[in-house]
This record gives structure tokens, sequence and C-alpha cells, in this order.
């Protein structure tokens, strides 16, 4: 009779488990479907707005990463990135992962156990360059500015007069973070004198203001494709002088990363004939980047240079009138990131949560020790145009009229 009455009740339960699955099933049917997302305007510090020809490269059909279509494509790009970085590199190329990557592939190559590296830091981005070395196993001096600040020559002068045995000088030439550009020029200028590789972060400055790898004596440069080029996020343009490709192909050492060891990633990256295998390469990605270094040469770099410029300037004169304070001083700021102080009268997250739910405009919170301090109002690549500016700004005075 207890068999009997536990069959039953096992019966049951399996009934009711089944019922319950074929519930569970329903409702997933009912909570996932298809993703459409909202339309924002991006005037944040990255991704961008992205130009419709991007989008629309971005969903041409996929083909092979081996396919020679798809190899003469990779050369093209090689040649647009040269244009861009201003340089006649052979080693230039996108890695295929977000500006972090390229930031990490240039320690990781350059930085052996024990070499000596002076990192310029000025705000997060700074603060990441200085974790990549360390943990690439250099013995790290970092030369720490104010936020806001740039990088001060005279510094890294006597900074490399007291250490002779410096091997590598790294800088980010626009600071994400705060909105501020350093003169990487004079900084690499330095640092050549002293006989050290040159390492440079481009990932916000890369054709929303100049870039000049080849002039500069610049050793490794990186960038994103999310910010000025108005790509979709995902790949890191990098580019390696001669010099840095002898250091990285005579280390001591292995590389300590397999996927970033540009020892191997430049065999997939040679010429047509050379490639060999290293990874599956994000083939749309990579038409889109194409499609965005096009544009970017359809218009010019110093065109648009000149066009971030004169948005920036639209943008600084309406915000000042409206109260807001530039954290950076003129001479220094990136007319692309605008890192600005709010009026008293409006409160920094609500008002900017406001922007983004009434207005679908995304702008970007401070960081670090700025947060909750400052907003960060990107006018990149395709975003940065007058309409942009009129829209923000209109949003923000209706803002200020509520309080």
């Amino acid at each position: 009779m207890t068999d009997l009455k536990l069959t039953t009740m096992t019966r049951w339960t399996i009934k009711d488990n089944v019922r319950s699955n074929f519930q569970k099933k329903a409702c997933l049917d009912l909570m996932f479907k298809t993703f459409n997302p909202p339309e924002r305007i991006l005037m944040g510090p990255g991704p961008s707005d992205v130009n419709p020809r991007i989008l629309g490269a971005l969903g041409r059909p996929t083909i092979g990463h081996l396919d020679p279509a798809f190899l003469g494509l990779m050369d093209e790009v090689k040649d647009l990135l040269r244009y861009a970085f201003k340089t006649e590199n052979e080693l230039t190329i996108p890695i295929s992962a977000p500006g972090s990557a390229g930031m990490e592939a240039c320690f990781a190559n350059l930085v052996e156990p024990g070499d000596k590296v002076i990192v310029c830091s000025n705000g997060v981005f700074g603060g990441r360059m200085h974790e990549n070395a360390r943990r690439a196993g250099g013995e790290v001096l970092l030369l720490e500015h104010e936020w806001g600040k740039p990088v001060n020559p005279e510094r890294l002068e006597q900074a490399l007069k007291k250490n002779p045995d410096v091997s590598l000088v790294a800088m980010v030439h626009a600071e994400t973070s705060t909105g501020v550009r350093s003169d990487a020029k004079t900084l690499c200028e330095i640092a050549k004198r002293f006989g050290c590789l040159t390492v440079l972060d481009c990932v916000t400055s890369l054709a929303g203001v100049e870039v000049a790898m080849d002039d500069w004596k610049v050793d490794a440069a990186y960038s994103g494709s999310q910010k000025c080029l108005s790509c979709v996020p995902g790949l890191s343009p990098i580019s390696f002088s001669d010099e840095a490709v002898r250091k990285f192909k005579n280390r001591k050492t292995p590389v300590n990363s397999w996927f970033l060891d540009m020892n191997l990633v430049t065999d997939y990256w040679a010429g047509e004939e050379k490639r060999s295998y290293h990874h599956t390469a994000p083939v749309n990605s990579v038409y889109a980047l194409h499609e965005a270094l096009l544009i970017l040469k359809e218009e010019g770099l110093e065109q648009s240079w000149k066009r971030h410029l004169e948005n920036h300037t639209l943008l600084r004169n309406f915000l000042e009138d409206l109260g807001f304070r530039f954290l950076v001083d003129e001479e220094y700021r990136l007319p692309q990131l605008n890192a600005v102080i709010l009026p008293p009268s409006l409160n920094e997250a609500e008002t900017r949560l406001s922007l983004l739910n009434d207005y679908n405009i995304e702008v970007g919170p401070g960081l670090g020790a700025l947060a909750g301090k400052i907003w960060r109002i990107g006018l990149m690549g395709y975003a940065s145009n007058k309409r942009n500016v009129m829209t923000c700004v209109t949003a923000i005075k209706e803002k200020l009229g509520s309080f």
C-alpha cells in the first residue's frame, strides 16, 4: 500500500514538473524577443553616433577571414590607418578587441620583466597604463599630475635625468577622464633624447585632433574604433615603429599574452601571400572600420580636426552663458571631449538621467575623483555637428528652467 501511494505521488510529481516546465517555456517565450535599442544621441565619452554608411557596411554579407577578398580589404585598412595616424609604419593594423587591448598589446610586447618604465599619468587612463606596465613585469615610475592638467614636460625631463636606465616612456595624449590634451610631441622628443621607446594613448584623439606619429617620434600608438572614427566598438587601431618591432622581435622572454603577441599577429596581417592563421578576425567589424576610415579620408584629416574645434567652440559659448565652467584651461582642452562643471542649480546625476530619459541624450559622468562633480560631453566623429550641439543646449535650458 505504501509503495502504491509513493508511486502515485511520484506520478503526480512528474506531471506537475512537466506542467511547470511547459509554463516556464511559455514564460520564456514571452520574455525573450528581438532586441530593438532606443535611438540615442550619443554625446558621452564614447561610443559616439555611428554614421549610417558604417552601419550599412556592418550588415554586408560575412565572408571568411582568410578569403582572398577579405585579405585585400585588410591591406586597404592598413593603408587608411597609416593615413589616420600620419605614419609610414608597416605594422599598422586593428587589434580584434577594444582600445584596452591595444593598450595591453603595447605593454605586453614592449616591456620585459625588469625594464624600467616611466608612465606619465593625469587621469584614469594613465593609471591603467601604469597597471599594464606593472603586470608586464616592468619597474614602473609613476609621474603623477593633477587631474585636468596636462603632463609637465619639465618633470619628465627631470625624471629621465635621475633615471638614465629608463627604456620606455608612456603617456596619454587625450585623457578621456578629464578632457585634457598633453603636448605629446614635446614629451616624445624629450623621451627620445634619452634613448627611450615611446607609447602614446590616442584612443580619444585620433581623427579629432592632430596625431602625427612619425613627426612626433612615437614608437607605439593605439586608439579605439568607437570614438572620433565613429565606428562600432570592438576594434583597436594600433601602430608600431620599426624600432618597436625590433624590440619585441628580440625579446629575451616570451610575450606574456598569446593573443596579443605581435610576433604572431603580424604574420596574420602581413603581405597577402605571407599570411598565416592566427585568429578569426571580426570580419563585419573590419568592414565597418574600413568604411569609417574611407569617410575620414573623404573629409580629410585637417577638416575633421577643424569641424571638431568649431562644434566645441559653439558648445562652449552656449554652456558658459548657462553658467557651466570648464575643468580644463582653454589651451589644453579637447574639442571632442568637454569636461564641464555644472551650475549649482543642477543636480549632476539627476539631470544627466533626465537628459537620457526625456531627450534620449547621453552625456558621461565624471570618473574617479571627479565622479559626481563633472559631465563629460562628447562631440566625436559623426556626433560632432551643430544639430547635436543645439539639441543638447536646448534640453539643458529646459532643465534649468524647471528649477
